[in-house]
This record gives structure tokens, C-alpha cells and sequence, in this order.
């Protein structure tokens, strides 16, 4: 299956992680991203969550037709 990562693959990934930062940094290196991810996540739910409460229905009846201005014009004549 083309695209397909093993078991093999990651251990690859996993060892030469290991070679290129070392095992000190390595943890370091996961708390960071996990630091940003979940402040990621917390930004975007908290965007979503503010659109929904800003968010007010509108009454259909308060709703009026918006005329160009030269038709308005045209009318006041």
C-alpha cells in the first residue's frame, strides 16, 4: 500500500530522532509540542466558541430590502 508507514518506518524515525537531538532534548523537544498544539486547540475552539456567542437571530420582519440608490432617487421625485 503506497503511503503506508510501518511499525519499521517509525522505529527508523524514532532512532534517528534519537541520533540527531539526543536522548536529553527528546522530551524536551515532545513537551514543546505539546505545549503548542493544545494552545493551538485552545485557540481555535475558543475563536469558534466566541463567533457562536456574539451570534444574535435576526427577526425576519426587521429585516428590510436594501434599494440602489438611484431607484430611491427615482422615487423621491
Amino acid at each position: 500500500m503506497p503511503g503506508f508507514i510501518g511499525p519499521m518506518e517509525i522505529a527508523l524515525l524514532a532512532l534517528v530522532a534519537l541520533l540527531v537531538f539526543g536522548p536529553k532534548k527528546l522530551p524536551e523537544i515532545g513537551r514543546t509540542l505539546g505545549k503548542g498544539m493544545r494552545s493551538f486547540k485552545e485557540s481555535v475552539g475558543g475563536f469558534t466558541s466566541s463567533l457562536d456567542d456574539d451570534a444574535e437571530p435576526h427577526p425576519v420582519a426587521a429585516i428590510e430590502p436594501r434599494l440602489p440608490d438611484a431607484v430611491r432617487a427615482r422615487d423621491d421625485l
